[in-house]
């Protein structure tokens, strides 16, 4: 089984720790574009429209800055790097040594600068989205796409992909179809299914959760059901043609966030 997660837009710097090293990150093929981009984003992160070119605010000028050092600054395990509501919900400080040792197998995440990181590896705070586009490079999902299809396809193989990623990320890799599986989470409103992202975040983060802990494999579509149907109200609309499969997660009228831990 392979999870796919969009990064969190913040991210929460290291406190201490060695720089990164790319040779230690997964997907070794992806380094010398991985270097591309940072090289890019340093030039970027230097002009007077950095702000606007990486369109962000005022507020994000020091991460704005730390885009210039990225090779010096101290790096950590990206699920500490990452926050926000999927990664709170997802809560991998919450797991168990099994369920960790899992997420690190089985995680990823899809990212504008690196092209895919697993869980454990080293990255420092960055600040750069898949919706950028850069000075002779363009749109970030449409170059990462040539270059990530090959070596994703390859971890993917034949297994299950649960894609719990955004549109603008899913953007920079499509999973073969038959074997992927989209997650969608609506509420209901006065009985009408609504698209809710803020809820929907936090419900793919749950649902990651509980497939690394439930301690049972998910291998199929209908396994993957079966597992959403242990907490939540769920259908699975199957693929057709190049369309890969869909869990709709249907949230009720009255649904509330459950505290962190519980």
């Amino acid at each position: 089984m392979l999870i796919l997660l969009p990064p969190s837009e913040g991210k929460k710097p290291a406190d201490s720790g060695a720089p990164f090293d790319a040779e230690d990150l997964q997907f070794p093929a992806l380094n010398p574009h991985r270097q591309q981009l940072l090289f890019a984003l340093a030039e970027v992160s230097r002009a007077d429209d950095a702000l606007k070119v990486l369109a962000v605010g005022k507020s994000l000028v020091a991460d704005v800055v730390r885009n210039i050092e990225l090779h010096t600054e101290p790096s950590a395990p990206a699920h500490t790097i990452y926050t926000g509501v999927l990664f709170e919900a997802l809560g991998y400080d919450r797991l168990d040594a099994a369920a960790r040792k899992r997420a690190d197998a089985d995680i990823l995440v899809i990212s504008a600068l690196w092209g895919a990181v697993g869980f454990g590896d080293r990255i420092p705070a960055y600040r750069l989205s898949m919706s950028v586009k850069l000075p002779e490079i363009g749109k970030l999902a449409s170059w990462w796409k040539p270059k990530l299809t090959p070596v994703l396809n390859e971890r993917a193989g034949d297994g299950l992909v649960v894609d719990c990623r955004s549109s603008t990320y899913a953007a920079a890799w499509t999973p073969p179809a038959e074997n992927t599986v989209a997650v969608s989470v609506f509420q209901l409103r006065g009985g009408v299914r609504k698209v809710v992202s803020h809820f929907a975040k936090h419900t793919r983060g749950e649902l990651a959760g509980h497939l690394l802990t439930r301690g049972v494999e998910v291998e199929t579509p209908e396994e993957l059901l079966e597992a959403a149907s242990e907490r939540w109200e769920a259908e699975l609309v199957p693929g057709t043609g190049r369309k890969p499969h869909q869990l709709n997660i249907i949230l009720p009228e009255d649904h509330a966030f459950k505290a962190v831990g519980n």
